[in-house]
């Protein structure tokens, strides 16, 4: 079991040829595949994706990239397309300091009123976080504190994607109740943050990414990503975990699986191992 739990199968780089990288994600032992939105197009696409293979699913929401263009409307009609029940979580939201292509002020704007528009509906969120880690976390820690008394106990409340942070951050998002999501960085040289978190945090507490098509892992540098690549992503941790693949594998599959409501995946061979903590 594996389940890529971010990817972006609506981008202009897969134009008609989602029906064969679904395929080949399936091939590979892709079991689910988490399609996120970053504006209100892509996300209505990704909504689109979810309705026609039974191993995808949507996230909705708008980018801070995109935070500017963000309109009352905009959160009303998300909150019209989670009535899908192919839509697991709102996202990507958060805030991007490094590139700024909207203006701080509105990017925290969105950013509240997504977080709001998760916790009314009962959805977890996707975060991105580029150069934010404080200024994210502050927000985090504040929604996760207003939303604790009627999310259920069990379930995390969202995901840090592409996570870049160090390890004692992403061990207070734990302690919050977000999951941590590794990408395909971890297999790049000068990746050593990202492989400390890897291989420091509980198998309970992580999932795997390929955000693709960007951010393939390092022997298809320059190539175009794809969630069938998620498997790359799992057996270098497993290496650095010293455990077998099938316990990664089935590991994150069981934590993505808390995190979006999809049902029993992936328990068996983490548990074998001891991992699922």
């Amino acid at each position: 079991m594996l389940v890529d739990s971010h990817c972006h199968l609506q981008d202009p780089k897969f134009a008609r040829e989602v029906d064969d990288v679904v395929r080949r994600a399936t091939d590979a032992g892709v079991t689910a595949m988490v399609v996120v939105g970053y504006d209100m197009p892509s996300s209505r696409r990704a909504v689109e994706i979810a309705d026609s293979f039974a191993n995808a699913y949507a996230a909705i929401g708008v980018h801070p990239h995109d935070a500017k263009t963000l309109r009352p409307t905009d959160i009303a009609e998300l909150g019209r397309m989670a009535d899908s029940a192919r839509v697991v979580a709102i996202g990507e939201i958060g805030l991007d300091l490094f590139r700024n292509l909207s203006p701080r002020d509105q990017q925290d704007r969105a950013f509240q009123e997504q977080l709001e528009l998760a916790r009314s509906l009962r959805l977890p969120v996707v975060i991105h976080s580029r150069d934010a880690d404080e200024e994210t976390y502050a927000v985090l820690a504040d929604y996760a504190q207003a939303s604790r008394a009627d999310w259920p106990k069990e379930r995390p409340i969202g995901v840090l994607h592409c996570y870049a942070g160090d390890l004692p951050l992403a061990l207070r998002y734990i302690d919050l109740g977000f999951v941590i999501s590794i990408a395909a960085t971890v297999t790049y040289p000068a990746a050593e943050k990202t492989r400390a978190v890897a291989g420091g945090i509980p198998l309970r507490w992580l999932a795997v990414e390929t955000d693709s098509p960007y951010l393939p892992p390092q022997n298809k540098r320059g190539k175009r990503n794809e969630p069938a690549y998620v498997r790359e992503v799992a057996q270098h941790i497993a290496e650095l975990r010293g455990v077998t693949l099938a316990v990664v594998c089935d590991g994150t599959a069981t934590t993505a699986a808390r995190l979006f409501g999809l049902g029993d995946i992936g328990e068996p061979a983490a548990q074998q191992a001891g991992e699922a903590r």
